[in-house]
């Protein structure tokens, strides 16, 4: 992870002091998981609004530390703060994609670009009882689910850079002005 400290400190500043601190203590006590826990309870039990930013930032952290898929049913129940969303969540039910360029690894989109329908995957192997890895092999960027080549991949220890390819590969395809 490249940037946690950064991003951990403008996502703890969303909490009341109280839980910001107890959380940021946590994280520099080197318990990065139960500081991800106590943020999204914080933002849960204080009703704090986030935007869809914040609430794919808060994944990709808690990707990186093996707590996305204990934190993503509670973080889907925080409060959403109404705004444009450049990027969401995508919803489980969206489903996985099947392998793609003779791979037998298995697609499974994550976080979709609201202004340009690109999307980051999440990259499981297929075990042999014909379940998914339950960590990520590596993450990959694609122009929309299931359709079109990976214009870029990761590697299994890289969320955080695959996020940020996501987010600015789009806003270089924006116009500008």
């Amino acid at each position: 992870m490249t940037e946690d400290g950064v991003v951990w400190n403008q996502l703890t500043a969303l909490l009341p002091e109280a839980g910001a601190e107890e959380a940021r203590d946590c994280w520099s006590l080197g318990e990065q998981e139960a500081a991800l826990g106590l943020l999204v309870s914080g933002l849960m039990a204080s009703q704090v609004p986030i935007g869809e930013l914040v609430r794919a930032w808060i994944s990709v952290l808690a990707e990186g530390w093996g707590e996305r898929e204990a934190l993503t049913p509670r973080l889907r129940q925080c409060v959403g703060d109404g705004g444009p969303a450049p990027v969401r969540l995508v919803a489980d039910e969206e489903g996985a994609g099947g392998p793609r360029g003779g791979s037998a690894d298995v697609l499974v989109p994550w976080i979709a670009c609201e202004r340009c329908g690109a999307v980051l995957a999440r990259v499981h192997a297929r075990e042999p009882w014909g379940g998914l890895s339950y960590l990520a092999v590596k993450y990959v960027v694609a122009p929309a689910a299931g359709g079109g080549p990976v214009t870029r991949e990761f590697p299994a220890e890289s969320p955080d850079l695959a996020f940020t390819y996501l987010l600015e590969a789009c806003a270089a395809r924006l116009p500008s002005g």
